[in-house]
């Protein structure tokens, strides 16, 4: 096998993701496709591999306000290679005890020789290592260059939540984001248990769910057998949260034997977590597979074979729980359905801890566009709702406009009716933390990273006017 260069690899992947004229490789991609590549690289090398582009990439703001203290070329004027080794090498200085700052330094200069760039390894040495002789003394002046956030998303924030919430929001960002699975078979637990430790991995309990646990310090979960045979999956508590919403007062409990199957339309639902959860559920409601119908609707070809893979995976039944090409803006079966899941297209900006490059992706101007879209969406969603039927509008983003004002505009233009789903969150959400839970008394919920440890996410659940369940 071949002696890689960690550094010069992650080098590679900020070009790729940062400076790609064409908008580049989105960052969780870069990472998988890089890990799969190397496969044979030990576990501490993936870690250092990943740590150091994600923490580069996440810390990208910070690492430019330092650089431009220190040198006299701004990181603006710089080439892109340059610039990015200065990045990686500043990162390794103040956020990575393990790696002595003359390695970082002397890595720095190897780098900058490999791409070409020999007349430049002065520079580089040079403000390298007057950063690392300051770096104890170097002051943040405001809250966007500390936690690395544009300037628009901190004023969007704090305008809108207050600055003791946007703090905290901040440093949930930035905090480390285990992985999050459910069980599907809950006999498995102790043999994932030992397979994840033989990885150096650690599960601990969820404390929102049942069956759910939190997986920290290993690589791709989805090279494990149990995972190959259906037997968990993973997705983030704030996703099932919101699946469970919907049968908030027993809503479809009488359903258990129907005669007409219950209709379910998950009209953006790669890569179809919320589907299968659902379908868990109904079945351990005591639903028959016949008497549910699960579609699972993307406009994506790639997405929905992605959705038939997992499907067949876990052991759906076609005929139960399918997958399907459809535009989310079009409506060819009016009044069909009793419940469809709509987790519309959004600005993302909840689960910037986990796909750092959104920050730099998603601009202010964007979101009167994504309004527009996501509420053309949500007609289209209404439209196809039996009278009596509900809808479950999610987006993974903080953002009132996206969020609230959607939930406001389809109560009042669509005529829809807030349901209550306090009942179905977990009694952590409803005791300890009930002032931030309450809203879900009215129809909707906005959850924050670290406030309620789950990724930015927004939940609402309203009812179609008319007809009986």
């Amino acid at each position: 096998m071949e002696n890689v260069n960690l550094r010069l690899l992650v080098l590679e992947m900020l070009l790729e993701v940062t400076e790609n004229r064409n908008g580049g490789t989105y960052s969780h991609i870069a990472v998988r496709d890089v890990l799969k590549k190397y496969n044979y690289l030990s576990q501490q090398e993936k870690s250092f591999l990943k740590r150091l582009f994600e923490g580069t990439l996440e810390r990208m703001i910070t690492l430019d306000f330092v650089i431009n203290q220190y040198s006299k070329v701004k990181t603006d004027k710089m080439k892109p290679q340059i610039r990015a080794i200065l990045r990686l090498s500043v990162y390794q200085i103040l956020y990575m005890d393990a790696v002595p700052d003359a390695a970082a330094c002397n890595e720095a200069v190897k780098l900058a020789q490999k791409k070409g760039f020999a007349t430049l390894k002065g520079f580089v040495n040079g403000v390298l290592r007057n950063i690392a002789k300051h770096k104890d003394t170097i002051a943040y002046p405001d809250l966007s260059v500390k936690y690395s956030m544009p300037e628009w998303i901190v004023k969007l924030w704090t305008s809108e939540l207050g600055k003791e919430k946007t703090h905290a929001i901040l440093e949930g960002l930035l905090a480390e984001h285990p992985v999050t699975v459910r069980l599907r078979d809950k006999s498995i637990k102790e043999a994932l248990q030992k397979a994840l430790a033989a990885r150096g991995g650690r599960m601990t309990d969820h404390p929102y769910l049942e069956n759910v646990y939190k997986i920290e310090k290993t690589d791709d979960m989805t090279t494990l057998p149990q995972y190959k045979e259906g037997a968990f999956v993973v997705q983030d508590a704030s996703s099932m949260l919101a699946v469970r919403t919907v049968f908030a007062d027993g809503f479809l409990a009488e359903k258990k034997v129907a005669d007409k199957k219950i209709h379910i339309v998950d009209i953006c639902a790669a890569p179809g977590g919320k589907s299968m959860f659902i379908a868990d559920l109904l079945r351990d409601m005591g639903v028959d597979w016949d008497d549910f119908q699960i579609e699972a609707r993307d406009i994506s070809q790639q997405k929905v074979v992605l959705m038939q893979e997992n499907f067949a995976r876990c052991g759906f039944p076609k005929d139960s729980v399918s997958a399907a090409v459809c535009d989310a803006l079009v409506c060819d079966d009016q009044e069909t359905a009793d419940i469809v899941i709509a987790d519309v297209p959004c600005s993302g900006l909840g689960v910037i801890g986990k796909k750092r490059d959104i920050k730099y992706r998603v601009t202010q101007g964007q979101l009167a566009e994504l309004v527009t879209l996501q509420r053309c969406i949500l007609e289209t969603a209404v439209k196809m709702l039996k009278p009596g039927g509900r809808l479950l509008f999610s987006t993974c983003t903080i953002n009132r406009a996206e969020n609230e004002e959607n939930f406001e505009w389809l109560i009042k233009e669509l005529k829809m009716t807030p349901v209550s789903f306090f009942d179905t969150l977990p009694n952590c959400l409803q005791t300890e933390q009930a002032r931030t839970a309450e809203t879900a008394k009215q129809g909707y919920l906005q959850l924050l990273p670290k406030i309620h440890d789950t990724d930015g996410f927004f939940i609402s659940v309203l009812e179609k006017q008319g007809g009986r369940r």
